[in-house]
């Protein structure tokens, strides 16, 4: 029997750990429950209930890249969407692995002939605006330097919102700035 939305509700509004979410991320892959519904959850008003759905998609998408192979249309149509800090985090290292290199084919397949662009943007605009959390504009970085050969003039731009961000930026976005600062230098 499949699990509905209502009862992952149940389940988001107890106490959560990373112990919890494997077992819904086994429950989920078993018993299935639409990845729509489940990226829906990520929208909830419910602030805690929307990141532990956030925390939750982004473990299933990563343990099972090709869960998400028949909704990445709506995965990144709502990727623009995305308001609360702490989903904000999830979605960006989401989209970081699958554009990943080493992602799987059938992945790398699927967003080949997706328009990109907007989730571009949202990047670039998660690593400029001040209050963004510093993970997903690490993240952010990672991803837009996974795009740089489909667009290449994403280059030049992580270039200068690297530099400038590393001026007075904390160790994190100091250690992946530099590691992808040199890739870029180096052609990798």
């Amino acid at each position: 029997m499949m699990m509905t939305q209502t009862e992952l509700i149940k389940h988001l509004t107890t106490t959560f750990g990373k112990t919890k979410v494997n077992k819904l991320k086994a429950i989920l892959i078993e018993q299935g429950l639409p990845l729509r519904d489940l990226i829906d959850l990520t929208f909830y008003p419910n602030k805690t209930i929307a990141f532990r759905a956030a925390w939750l998609l982004e473990n299933l998408i990563l343990s099972n890249p090709l869960a998400c192979l028949t909704e990445i249309d709506y995965l990144l149509t709502q990727f623009t969407k995305v308001n609360y800090s702490s989903c904000q985090r999830h979605y960006a290292k989401i989209i970081m692995h699958l554009t990943s290199p080493k992602i799987h084919p059938l992945v790398k397949e699927q967003l080949q002939n997706k328009n990109l662009k907007p989730i571009i943007e949202q990047y670039f605009d998660w690593m400029i605006a001040p209050k963004v959390l510093i993970a997903v504009k690490v993240f952010s970085a990672e991803a837009l330097f996974n795009l740089r050969y489909r667009y290449p003039w994403i280059a030049q731009e992580l270039t200068n919102q690297l530099q400038f961000l590393m001026i007075n930026g904390s160790a994190a976005i100091q250690s992946r700035g530099k590691k992808i600062l040199n890739a870029l230098k180096a052609g990798d």
